[in-house]
């Protein structure tokens, strides 16, 4: 049997063939697809693709939202024997242009939501002969795209016409799936672009195959579990998780509401999260640092017994677990059981039903998740096991599990990997030392699309260099300690990352939302900041604070509080800890382009943004940044 995405579909069509692969909300409710209902979909509409010209090796792109139609539509483009570009509905057209141009798109699938896009490369998409795969019931926001753009096929009339000429394609569709070879790409997946231009990671049936396998049998997920999705299917780690290991195990996916555009799609989370009760959730650091914001300032403005017995609770709690792999001393362990069981059924209990009445864990990636977020929601009863990957490794490479996790860490190297840590000198670090990661799988792409030179500088005699410093303790958790490209570097050229801090900044005081530190060849450390606006006005409200200077000391203690927690006391080298920091105005956002579509900042965009500011905090008068931060806090005084 070949090792593709197709003979997993299939698989799981004969497997699992009444359980609802994907359901999707609508006018009617909730609507299910079998297992059984998509391979055969998928096969319809692959005809209907095969009819319009579409060859083996051609790139189709899909610009949506998770949902039916997507996995659909790309079971159909790899059935023909093509590749899926899959893209991100929050890239700007410009963005979207370059990826299409580079990938050499044929067509490229679009929802509703996606249309004033396409309309915006109307000109381009013509110029380029791109043809236009819409994915809704046609409506009034697809006439303008009528007009602007002469060949648009339709996803209900693909499905019906390719159900219509079955009998006479069926041939083809057979002999098309069987050419599909397991080292064939199947994706064409682009990076965030974080550090720089977006490259396109080629990943193949066989590299999906290896990585859905190695993760299913590390983590051990059981039949038919309910899989709430939040993250964009464009993502890797949604799309591996989410979208082909469960044809392994008949997870049923169920997609967030995205009818209406990204504020409904917004407020849809919490009212389907109770509508769908899933057992788990795939999340990133942003989203479940979202959820505990939310969650400390509903048990603030609640007060009294709850915000009593939650924050005894919460601290009984983290010292109850530990570090979730090396347990306390057991006399500490009941000492602390009372209060942590008597908040868990009083106040806790009741948190959880905000994630429905199933629900078990969030499985974590995308980014580095502080500790502070991984005690809390353990401690919760809804812990978020992370893990820790990237594209280039189809993406997941290590994870915590529910039999063995470590909090801080990245978890355990799934098996089917091999993993080492290299040193400056090129020597493989010992156990416990600092180094970047190298990977070796099969799960690791087969290289970046048109660009041989940046795949030989990436993977050298098999092995990926990840670009991630990081270190193995003595019991083979993993830790990733930031991107080497992202590296801090002092003026005797040390090197550190930031992001520990900057995890800890935005963690311990509570008034800070979002940190960029640089240092580069520099005597001091600098950060950007923006402020969680809600939490400082509330806080000068119930402080009485009307004078900037008086609110500029409460948002400087709250900068620093971390060095004052027992999670990060002495952690960093005083060198890396900032001596001064600007107060940003506008958060940094996917509108500004700053924050990419996994909810990362884009650290090189933020520096280039403000590269006058931070050469003003290197000066004599900038060094104290007093003024410029004050006039930032008066505006927010005076807002209403």
């Amino acid at each position: 049997m070949k090792r593709t995405v197709l003979e997993m579909l299939n698989a799981a069509s004969i497997n699992f063939k009444d359980t609802a692969y994907v359901s999707e909300k609508t006018d009617a409710g909730w609507q299910g697809t079998t297992y059984q209902e998509v391979n055969k979909l998928s096969d319809y509409m692959a005809i209907s693709l095969i009819k319009t010209g579409v060859k083996h090796g051609d790139n189709i792109a899909i610009i949506s939202e998770g949902r039916t139609a997507w996995i659909v539509t790309e079971y159909a483009i790899l059935k023909t024997g093509a590749v899926c570009v899959p893209l991100s509905v929050k890239l700007q057209p410009d963005e979207i242009l370059f990826r299409l141009q580079h990938s050499q798109t044929k067509f490229v699938a679009v929802s509703q939501n996606s249309v004033s896009k396409a309309l915006a490369m109307a000109q381009a998409l013509r110029d380029l002969d791109i043809k236009i795969i819409y994915l809704d019931k046609p409506d009034e926001t697809m006439q303008p795209l009528n007009i602007a753009i002469s060949q648009i096929y339709l996803y209900g009339s693909l499905i019906n016409g390719g159900k219509e000429d079955y009998n006479t394609y069926r041939e083809e569709l057979n002999k098309r799936i069987k050419q599909v070879d397991e080292n064939d790409t199947a994706t064409i997946s682009y990076t965030s672009g974080t550090t720089g231009n977006p490259k396109g990671i080629m990943l193949s049936h066989l590299n999906y195959w290896a990585n859905s396998h190695d993760a299913l049998r590390f983590f051990k997920l059981q039949n038919n579990m309910k899989l709430f999705i939040i993250l964009p299917l464009d993502h890797s780690f949604a799309h591996t998780i989410g979208f082909y290991v469960a044809t392994l195990c008949g997870l049923r996916l169920s997609f967030v509401d995205a009818r209406g555009g990204a504020i409904n799609q917004l407020k849809n989370i919490p009212i389907n999260i109770k509508e769908v009760n899933p057992d788990f959730m795939l999340s990133v650091p942003a989203l479940t640092g979202n959820f505990m914001r939310k969650i400390q300032d509903g048990i603030n403005k609640q007060g009294g017994v709850a915000k009593f017995l939650f924050t005894r609770g919460m601290s009984a709690g983290i010292a109850y677990y530990g570090n979730g792999y090396d347990k306390p001393a057991l006399l500490k362990r009941l000492w602390k059981y009372p209060i942590y069981k008597l908040a868990d059924k009083i106040v806790f209990s009741k948190i959880r039903k905000i994630f429905g009445n199933n629900f078990q864990f969030f499985i974590g990636g995308g980014a580095a998740l502080d500790i502070k977020q991984q005690q809390f929601f353990y401690t919760l009863g809804a812990p978020v096991y992370q893990g820790y990957g990237l594209t280039e490794s189809s993406p997941v490479i290590s994870v915590n599990c529910r039999d063995k996790h470590k909090f801080g860490s990245s978890g355990l190297i799934l098996t089917g990997i091999d993993a080492k840590i290299i040193a400056n000198d090129g020597k493989e670090s010992p156990i416990g030392q600092k180094g970047i990661l190298h990977v070796k799988a099969l799960s690791v792409m087969k290289g970046y699309y048109k660009n041989e030179q940046a795949t030989a500088e990436t993977i050298k005699n098999d092995w990926l260099n990840t670009g991630d410093m990081a270190y193995i303790d003595k019991d083979n958790f993993l830790y990733v300690i930031g991107r080497e490209k992202a590296l801090l570097i002092s003026s005797d050229g040390e090197k550190y990352s930031p992001e520990g801090i900057e995890e800890a900044i935005t963690n311990s005081g509570g008034l800070i939302y979002q940190c960029v530190l640089y240092n580069d060849h520099c005597k001091y450390t600098t950060a950007l900041i923006t402020l969680d606006k809600n939490r400082v006005k509330e806080y000068a409200k119930q402080h009485k604070i009307t004078d900037p200077e008086k609110l500029l000391e409460a948002v400087k203690k709250s900068f620093y509080s971390f060095t004052d927690d027992a999670n990060y006391k002495n952690k960093f080298p005083k060198q890396w800890i900032p001596s001064v920091f600007n107060i940003i105005e506008e958060p940094f956002s996917e509108k500004n382009q700053m924050v990419n579509s996994t909810m990362k900042i884009v650290r090189f965009k933020v520096l280039e943004t403000y590269k006058n500011i931070i050469e003003r905090m290197y000066t004599a008068e900038g060094k104290t940044n007093c003024k410029e931060n004050k006039e930032v806090l008066e505006k927010l005084l005076a807002e209403k």
